[in-house]
């Protein structure tokens, strides 16, 4: 594939991603909870594997699971599992449930990519610690 056919199919997995993502949330405002967890992940999947055409799947494999960003690879693939198994599964209380892992599943994906980012950790920690330093609580 030519690095721009890649960026077209990168964008496409992106784009697709984040409708699924959308629709997901509107399914969760109709109180739809299996549906929004569902579209919700299959969004993120869909966004995730987009990576792949940037770099090919096997070298985007490894680079998952180095070193700085092994913790929020591992995150987010139990968030993804975790989310569908909940909303698939006849459980008590599965709402918030299914909410609360694709919270994690945002978070893990936002630190997943900011691991890609030189720096990025780096600058969003001290932020952090930045805002947490001036709380009065």
């Amino acid at each position: 594939m030519s690095w721009q056919n890649r960026i077209y199919a990168f964008a496409a997995c992106f784009v697709i991603g984040a409708f699924f993502s959308i629709f997901g949330s509107i399914e969760l405002w109709l109180g739809q909870w299996a549906a929004f967890a569902f579209l919700y992940t299959l969004g993120t999947a869909t966004a995730l594997a987009g990576t792949l055409f940037l770099r090919g799947p096997r070298t985007q494999a490894k680079k998952m699971f180095e070193r700085e960003r092994i913790f929020a690879t591992i995150t987010l693939i139990a968030a993804i599992i975790l989310t569908i198994l909940i909303a698939c599964l006849p459980i008590p209380g599965r709402g918030p449930l299914a909410l609360l892992c694709c919270i994690v599943q945002f978070l893990a994906f936002c630190w997943y990519t900011l691991t890609y980012i030189p720096g990025g950790i780096t600058v969003v920690k001290s932020c952090f610690s930045a805002v947490a330093g001036r709380c009065p609580c």
